[in-house]
């Protein structure tokens, strides 16, 4: 299976924004062994500036542009480091992507991401990407990694994608307000009720929230893929989610 995992900052950071070592060493172990075991895998990867804004010594993440673009070149240097490490030990191999919305929007650009990812995967190296924040801004960036995550997706053929986020799927109502809540296990298709349920952003450190989601979930269904929401708090989930167990919310790609 060909499969897109997106991790989000609040899965990679303590709420300091330092890294969460044992986090990310078990999601590291998760999906070396899902390589091994014949799975392709991209990895889209937020957490630079968090990372970066750490690192710096910033007691919260910057709010500015050029604030934010200068926490994420130190936070990406920081962020591959990390992973290069780790999945070292698994003797599996890590590739930096970073991307604008330019490179899906112009054509050659497109075309050109597409065939260095199926390079990639060929050579059996493992794309780690994020959006380019040190020059992406508001008017031509991305704007955040769950959609991000379901462009990749959908340029690479992917057959599911999984967003590993704070909360454990798409509930009824908010389930951080409302006790009644309740977890949708599969979502057959997305309907204005479902989209009514979608909140505000998540975490401080973080960008994404359950609309953004949704919006990935519009992307990757219409493109054929499943979509899957779950914790990141637990990377092992990961193996369920391969196998089609019910976990987090899954939504169901429309086939032709």
């Amino acid at each position: 299976m060909r499969m897109v995992v997106k991790v989000g900052t609040s899965t990679l950071a303590h709420p300091t924004g330092l890294i969460n070592l044992r986090r990310v060493e078990a999601l590291c172990r998760v999906l070396s062994d899902l390589k091994n075991a014949g799975h392709q895998l991209i990895l889209v990867s937020s957490g630079a500036i968090g990372m970066g804004a750490g690192k710096l010594g910033l007691k919260s993440r910057p709010q500015d542009v050029a604030g934010k673009q200068a926490a994420a070149a130190v936070g990406q240097c920081e962020l591959m480091y990390t992973y290069d490490r780790l999945f070292g030990q698994y003797n599996h191999v890590v590739a930096q992507l970073l991307l604008t919305a330019d490179d899906f929007s112009h054509a050659d650009r497109r075309a050109n991401l597409v065939q260095a990812l199926e390079r990639l995967l060929e050579m059996n190296a493992l794309p780690v990407i994020n959006e380019n924040d040190t020059v992406a801004t508001e008017e031509f960036g991305v704007g955040d990694n769950d959609t991000l995550s379901a462009l990749v997706a959908v340029a690479a053929h992917a057959e599911l994608l999984v967003l590993l986020s704070d909360i454990e799927g798409l509930y009824t109502a908010d389930p951080r307000r409302d006790p009644k809540a309740q977890l949708m296990n599969t979502v057959p298709e997305l309907t204005a009720e479902i989209e009514r349920m979608a909140g505000g952003s998540g975490s401080g450190l973080g960008t994404g929230g359950m609309t953004t989601k949704l919006h990935a979930a519009r992307l990757a269904t219409e493109a054929g893929m499943d979509m899957v929401i779950t914790h990141g708090a637990k990377p092992e989930n990961l193996y369920a989610i391969v196998e089609g167990q019910p976990v987090g919310t899954r939504f169901l790609g429309h086939h032709a």
